[in-house]
């Protein structure tokens, strides 16, 4: 069946797919519908998925509780274009847990967010330059498709305006140096804009007092600090990836987990520069479908499971993510593989190479062949990890025992697969 409708979508939608990080070789199954941890695909398999929505279904596939609040919504009308009580209700809900932001604009996408925090920026500064991290990925436009991670990170771009990519400058992370050189020979610097994780490279985790490191610089030097939290954001924590590490940015931008996959985003950040926006400033923002009913309905139901639950869920998705990535190591290790396994709360990625991952460099050194037999012989097995090394692997809610002893069981057979395909 997927293969039957992979070909019939060749013919009116370009490679087949709507978004390119959704394509693999020979073609992607179809999903037919979700349940909690599993999705089933259209050929009427049952997987256990840890892609998840690229990290945004962080309860579970169609969960009760969201899906309850969208149809009692749905009946009320699902567009009005004026504002409504659940958009303040949700604005509250995300400064109640997020720590240290005080004013809140709701969008649609993460890269709608990071866009407008970036232009936020240089009103605020009246600079031009913005800072970003090599492998990280800040969504879809010119200004951060500049060594971008996720399916971006294989393509030339043809067709961005080489001028507006210009005004970007490149560093690697976890290398405070390589800052420290660019502020000292450039004064237009308006943003530093960084995943505070790096999920779209795979998955790469800070090293120790660097990004405490990287807010003062950026204060020493009046550089806004945008925080990307599209991903981290309610997934490391209740406060995301500031709460966890403890470091509080300027702007921090929110999707994917805000809504158990409903399309919603914020920014949050500091009254002075969010007050910048219109129709209070001047850096104009707008979109029909922002603060939508149904988007806000299930952000509202979301956050309030997680806030209800954190004193649980938080310690059963890092315990279950800490399980199943040491029990891909001891097989790993059993097998003499040269490998790595890179983890933190409810996230973790594999990589085939003995170098350490700490930035995109060491990751393109990863055997990306290999990844490819692994995905394979996982999905055979019931097993849906994202296709690409270069996207993190994710837990839910829903998840549980039983789920990730096969999973580890399952690895365990794959790894054999892939050892004797070396």
């Amino acid at each position: 069946m997927s293969a039957s409708l992979f070909n019939r979508a060749k013919e009116i939608i370009p490679g087949g797919v709507n978004s390119p990080v959704r394509f693999y070789e020979p073609y992607p199954f179809f999903a037919s519908y979700g349940r909690g941890s599993k999705i089933i695909t259209e050929d009427h398999d049952t997987l256990i998925d840890y892609c998840l929505g690229y990290g945004a279904v962080i309860l579970g596939h169609a969960y009760f509780e969201i899906i309850s609040a969208v149809k009692k919504q749905l009946e009320k009308g699902n567009i009005f274009c004026v504002p409504t009580e659940n958009e303040v209700r949700l604005a509250e809900l995300i400064i109640e847990m997020v720590p240290n932001m005080e004013m809140v604009r709701l969008m649609n996408t993460g890269a709608e967010t990071t866009m407008h925090s970036i232009r936020l920026a240089r009103a605020f500064t009246k600079k031009k330059k913005v800072v970003k991290f090599d492998g990280c990925y800040h969504g879809a436009y010119d200004y951060v498709l500049v060594n971008p991670g996720s399916s971006a990170s294989n393509n030339s771009f043809n067709g961005n305006l080489v001028e507006a990519m210009n005004q970007t400058l490149l560093v690697p992370y976890n290398d405070l140096g390589a800052l420290e050189n660019l502020t000292k020979t450039n004064n237009d610097i308006a943003c530093v804009i960084v995943e505070p994780v790096l999920a779209n490279m795979g998955l790469i985790i800070p090293e120790e007092e660097y990004l405490s490191k990287l807010r003062r610089i950026c204060e020493r030097e009046e550089i806004v600090l945008i925080f990307d939290e599209v991903v981290t954001g309610f997934r490391l924590s209740p406060g995301g990836a500031s709460e966890y590490f403890g470091v509080i940015p300027d702007i921090m931008t929110l999707a994917k987990s805000i809504g158990n996959g409903f399309p919603l985003s914020a920014i949050a950040g500091k009254k002075n520069i969010m007050e910048l926006l219109s129709p209070e400033g001047t850096v104009f923002q707008g979109s029909t479908y922002a603060g939508n009913p149904i988007s806000t309905s299930a952000g509202i139901a979301t956050l309030e499971k997680l806030s209800s639950l954190k004193n649980e869920l938080y310690p059963k998705l890092s315990r279950f993510t800490d399980t199943l990535s040491n029990g891909i190591r001891d097989h790993l290790r059993d097998l003499k593989f040269k490998a790595s396994v890179n983890n933190i709360s409810s996230m973790f990625q594999l990589y085939f190479t003995d170098e350490k991952i700490k930035d995109a460099s060491s990751v393109r050194k990863s055997n990306n062949i290999l990844y490819k037999k692994l995905f394979d012989e996982l999905l055979k097995s019931g097993i849906f990890i994202p296709p690409s090394q270069f996207e993190t692997c994710f837990i839910s809610y829903s998840h549980d025992d039983d789920d990730i002893d096969r999973t580890i069981e399952s690895f365990a057979k794959a790894l054999k697969k892939v050892k004797d395909f070396e």
